[in-house]
């Protein structure tokens, strides 16, 4: 994580911030504290919503698998990205999303800037967004991360449903 030298990892609390969504068509603030206080949660974030390597494979992987990585100890699963609640939402509704899993919308990169993932992404005229990345948060504390490789392009090799799927296992044979 060198590429990273801001990066929160194990034992960090995750930032403090409030994210702006839409909800049945009205906006409804959602803080950190709501998304994960007493509650083990996994997050996976990506570049953008709609964008090819999302759409086709991380997100679908979630969908998925997420009775799988929820029977491991997982109260909620959250797919994050810099972009607003309306095209959280209907990328959501897009791909087909249920229960299974929530989207939150990281609109002003605050969440990503904290968490030292916020990432220019201007050659591809994106402005700044979230590196790929995954991690376990248990109560507010990072628990564990999955970060891609700081190499050109969108690197998807780690942050996978199936490397966190070996993880939780891993973790529940531990305890």
């Amino acid at each position: 994580m060198s590429n990273f030298p801001n990066a929160k990892t194990v034992g960090d609390a995750v930032p403090q911030v409030t994210f702006r969504t839409r909800e049945n068509g009205e906006w409804k603030d959602v803080s950190t504290n709501d998304i994960f206080a007493g509650k083990r949660v996994v997050v996976f974030a990506l570049p953008g919503a709609f964008t090819p390597t999302c759409s086709s494979t991380h997100l679908p992987g979630y969908m998925i698998k997420s009775q799988e990585v929820k029977g491991l100890g997982v109260d909620d699963i959250y797919c994050l990205s810099v972009n607003d609640s309306f095209v959280m939402n209907a990328w959501a509704k897009d791909q087909g999303v249920t229960d299974e899993l929530k989207v939150i919308p990281d609109g002003n990169g605050e969440f990503s800037e904290g968490m030292g993932f916020l990432v220019g992404k201007e050659d591809l005229g994106f402005g700044k967004r979230s590196w790929r990345y995954s991690m376990v948060v248990n109560d507010g504390v990072i628990e564990k991360t999955f970060v891609e490789p700081g190499e050109p392009g969108d690197p998807f090799k780690v942050s996978d449903v199936d490397t966190m799927l070996g993880y939780l296992k891993e973790a529940k044979v531990a305890a």
